[in-house]
């Protein structure tokens, strides 16, 4: 708390502003937003390697955060003020660091398969500017950051050579995959079983168990997606900047159509939203992996129309 409270000393509101402009790069959304990319349009493989990190990540972060319980430093020290703008983004326990984990996870992914020198130094220091930011702004301690730093760098450089095996031999990818959901499944028995103390937050428990059953949905959607494409659809990345460009904005339209659309229709008909949260997330990941891909043949040659005109 003492660093907290030396760099609360030198807030300014230029300074808050910088810092949440950074801290926003650790966000999910993000990580979704550029694992799909990569998927898409750079290299599955290299997707898969992404969203990999960032799932088992989150399963490893979610158990953290219940099995410590450590309060975010506000509620530990009611003298303690944070930014304001950053209170809305830090939901759940404080240790380990959820945005410090998605953005080094996500970003060193792309620093160790890239090999433009200045996207690797880019990939490097983000995660650094995001992780100060986190604590900057008042809701990590250095605790918090730097558990969640180590934990996200030892899957990015653990994965890493798993991924580069997978074309000779296929079954690493469905094995790891079967072991993320494995894992998954013994983390949503574990909110459920685990008999947790008096005093367990009640909002921070919940937030525990809606990504557990999210997880389990997102993980299934992506065995199913893997199935799909290497026995049917074999769907190729490659196409000109327009069907690329095109492909994206279609995609993440149609993504957030599915998950808006099917949200107050799951709301209406069930009055718990845990299980129909979990086909929510399946159905938007088998629509971005094993759906939205059959469409690619399309964008490739429309791309190619427009160049030549």
């Amino acid at each position: 708390m003492a660093f907290l409270r030396l760099l609360a000393s030198i807030r300014t509101p230029f300074l808050d502003a910088v810092m949440q402009f950074f801290t926003y790069f650790g966000e999910e959304l993000l990580f979704m937003v550029l694992a799909l990319v990569v998927f898409w349009c750079v290299d599955k493989k290299k997707g898969y390697y992404i969203l990999s990190v960032g799932f088992f990540g989150t399963i490893v972060n979610q158990f953290l955060k219940l099995w410590f319980r450590i309060p975010r430093p506000w509620v530990r020290d009611p003298g303690f003020s944070i930014v304001e703008s950053a209170r809305a983004g830090a939901t759940g326990y404080s240790f380990p660091s959820g945005h410090t984990q998605n953005v080094v996870g996500t970003f060193g992914c792309v620093a160790r398969f890239t090999k433009r020198r200045w996207l690797r130094v880019v990939c490097i220091l983000l995660p650094l500017l995001v992780a100060f930011s986190r604590m900057y702004l008042g809701v990590h301690t250095p605790l918090d950051v730097g558990v969640s730093f180590v934990i996200a760098v030892a899957l990015v450089l653990g994965l890493y050579p798993l991924m580069e095996r997978t074309d000779k031999n296929p079954k690493i990818m469905p094995t790891l995959l079967g072991i993320m959901l494995a894992v998954n499944v013994a983390y949503v028995l574990f909110v459920k079983l685990y008999p947790f103390p008096a005093d367990l937050d009640a909002a921070n428990y919940t937030e525990g168990v809606k990504n557990g059953y999210t997880l389990l949905g997102a993980l299934l959607g992506l065995l199913a997606v893997y199935f799909i494409d290497t026995k049917k659809v074999h769907f190729q990345e490659a196409a000109p900047f327009l069907g690329q460009l095109l492909k994206v904005v279609l995609g993440l339209t149609g993504i957030l159509i599915i998950k808006q659309g099917l949200k107050p229709v799951f709301a209406a008909l069930f009055p718990d939203m845990l299980f129909p949260n979990a086909i929510r997330y399946f159905c938007i990941v088998l629509f971005a992996g094993g759906v939205w891909p059959l469409t690619f043949p399309f964008f490739t040659r429309l791309g190619k129309k427009k160049e030549a005109a």
